[in-house]
């Protein structure tokens, strides 16, 4: 399953990306994110480790997570490094400056377990996560913006 989103933020890139990298931003705005933390000494950067408790559907996922891109104010890439009901899971969160301020493009990729079945899940799981990154941009649209 991949979900591709973008919304305009009327803020520069430097106002948005706070709310990418401070957990406690992070959670205002990531509505199915319970948890958003840093597990190591390092806090940026490449290779960077993250803690997340997601409750999308289900059970709450408890995953880890290493960041794969690390451009400050442009880009956020993170990849799931340990096991969860998920076969892989990775989410890319891009700031490109536009005229009257951002565009934010939130990528998600999530592959799902058990072969045909897993791809039908993909299916249905789709729909309720589009959605829901409509919600969590219009969150952090509206939070930006202020």
């Amino acid at each position: 399953m991949k979900i591709e989103k973008s919304i305009e933020i009327n803020a520069p890139p430097e106002q948005v990306w706070p709310y990418f990298v401070e957990p406690e931003k992070v959670l205002q705005w990531y509505s199915s994110f319970q948890a958003f933390e840093y597990t190591g000494d390092q806090r940026s950067g490449v290779g960077t480790a993250l803690y997340i408790e997601e409750k999308a559907v289900g059970p709450v996922m408890k995953m880890d997570f290493a960041v794969t891109t690390w451009e400050q104010k442009e880009e956020l890439a993170i990849r799931m490094v340990s096991p969860s009901t998920l076969k892989s899971y990775t989410q890319q969160w891009l700031l490109e400056p536009t005229p009257t301020g951002t565009r934010f493009t939130f990528g998600e990729e999530i592959e799902f377990p058990f072969g045909i079945l897993g791809k039908l899940l993909g299916l249905f799981a789709r729909r309720m996560s589009e959605a829901a990154v409509d919600r969590m941009q219009a969150k952090l649209k509206a939070l930006v913006e202020v």
